[in-house]
């Protein structure tokens, strides 16, 4: 029996050639009702998809330059209208969407998740109005809920989500593999000679991202004895008006590096009398240009950003939208930068560290006997 062709479909269903190879791709110039007879016909006469040019047909359109396809909805889910500019870490997932978007010949209109103004039918009108095929949400940096209200519009549409994985409703999306680069941050640390690496990190946020942060800590701490493996310092929020918190379990665990997401350690640690890298190493776990000198973990949010739109994009094409029964996940690899803020230890047995000042009365505990002493 010979093969079935897009010409033996084109002559099934009555249209060209062209129109069947677009609507197999879920190409949006085709109306979705189109679409999907050609599909069904596809299916019913059992097209299957020759592998070899498929791939030579997605190098050659690649290769061309880009031309306008349709809008994307780009969705600001901070609580900030203005974060898409101000924010220290979330205009780098703009930018890589953007690129992205530009050039699939695709472009953004955005929309700010909390305006007062939008109910969901607001938002379904508009996005409908303005032709928008597929939306991507980024931002979430305090919660990882979308408002209930909403789930209308998340059914009515592709969506992906950046940086976190969303619970009810969960979508797909993309982001750091959290895991793996607080794993990696920790080998680097004990491949320079540290050996009591503390995870900095506000529970909130460990939260927010299912305890990945804390997670891969306590696994890679299984490596070390009981005696190194210092417990997680949590209360970063709090310790902002009462550092005395980071000051007591700094005292009580000492530490000799700390991986952190915040650079806020390092005045902590300058006002309790110690040096970065000469008494303690820092090393941020969400590496930042504006602090180039500091080592750390370089996230590529740009890139996931970019992910991001690959996906919405392969939604639009294989005419899938709604909210979906399995989530798929896009996980980008973190990088190591290395800078000045850690040092190798010649030592590590015995490192060498200057004694932190202490205020008179502060209670001092020692991590090898846990006996209390007045400071004086």
């Amino acid at each position: 029996m010979p093969p079935v062709t897009l010409s033996v479909i084109a002559a099934h269903v009555g249209c060209s050639k062209n129109t069947v190879s677009l609507a197999l791709r879920g190409d949006p110039q085709i109306p979705q009702s189109t679409r999907e007879v050609i599909q069904k016909a596809a299916e019913k006469l059992g097209y299957v998809p020759n592998a070899v040019v498929s791939h030579l047909m997605a190098q050659l359109r690649s290769s061309q330059t880009a031309r306008f396809q349709a809008k994307l909805a780009l969705v600001n889910a901070h609580r900030d209208p203005k974060a898409f500019r101000t924010h220290a870490t979330i205009p780098a997932y703009v930018e890589g969407c953007e690129r992205r978007a530009a050039k699939l010949g695709y472009t953004f209109d955005q929309f700010w998740l909390h305006d007062p103004k939008l109910k969901a039918e607001s938002w379904i009108r508009i996005l409908r109005t303005r032709g928008i095929k597929g939306i991507i949400i980024v931002g979430m940096m305090d919660q990882n809920h979308l408002p209930p209200p909403l789930r209308p519009v998340w059914a009515a549409f592709p969506c992906v989500v950046t940086g976190v994985r969303t619970r009810d409703p969960a979508l797909s999306f993309s982001c750091v593999d959290h895991h793996n680069l607080t794993v990696r941050a920790f080998e680097q640390a004990l491949a320079l000679g540290y050996r009591r690496p503390a995870l900095v990190i506000e529970q909130r946020i460990d939260r927010l991202v299912e305890g990945r942060f804390s997670g891969a800590m306590l696994s890679a701490q299984q490596n070390l004895s009981i005696s190194q493996r210092v417990p997680a310092f949590t209360q970063i929020d709090l310790a902002r008006t009462d550092r005395d918190r980071f000051y007591r379990w700094f005292n009580r665990h000492q530490p000799d590096v700390l991986l952190s997401l915040y650079n806020i350690v390092f005045p902590w640690l300058k006002d309790h009398g110690l040096r970065v890298p000469q008494d303690v190493g820092v090393i941020q776990l969400e590496w930042r240009e504006s602090h180039a000198e500091v080592s750390g973990m370089n996230q590529h949010n740009d890139t996931v950003g970019e992910a991001a739109v690959d996906m919405v994009v392969g939604q639009i094409h294989h005419g899938e939208s709604g909210i979906p029964l399995f989530p798929r996940a896009t996980l980008i690899g973190a990088s190591w930068v290395e800078g000045q803020s850690l040092r190798r230890q010649t030592d590590p047995s015995a490192p060498s560290r200057a004694a932190p000042r202490r205020r008179k009365g502060a209670r001092v505990t020692s991590p090898a006997t846990g006996a209390t002493a007045a400071a004086r």
